[in-house]
């Protein structure tokens, strides 16, 4: 696929791009070598293709959820400024 310079200043308006005259024509035939690419990217034939989360095989080694630190709440919410049934209380920022 092809894009046209016209294109080429068609989506910069919509994205909101200010491009020189002089970009327009390397941008245009960039952007259509990116295309092509994707385009050759979609014949290929994955029908047989497994679909995997990551490219290696691997596991997570996964360590067990432990509490490792002392429950420090009460200290916290000594210094808070307000504190009402163990929650913070802030200011409404929001009408």
């Amino acid at each position: 696929m092809s894009l046209s310079p016209e294109q080429v200043r068609q989506v910069a308006q919509l994205a909101r791009l200010q491009l020189n005259p002089e970009q327009v024509e390397p941008y245009a035939r960039q952007l259509s070598n990116i295309l092509e690419m994707v385009s050759r990217l979609s014949s290929a034939q994955t029908a047989d293709v497994a679909p995997m989360a990551h490219p290696l095989e691997m596991t997570q080694r996964l360590r067990i959820d432990t509490v490792s630190e002392p429950n420090r709440r009460d200290d916290y919410q000594a210094i808070a400024p307000e504190v009402q049934d163990g929650l913070y209380l802030v200011p409404k920022v929001i009408e």
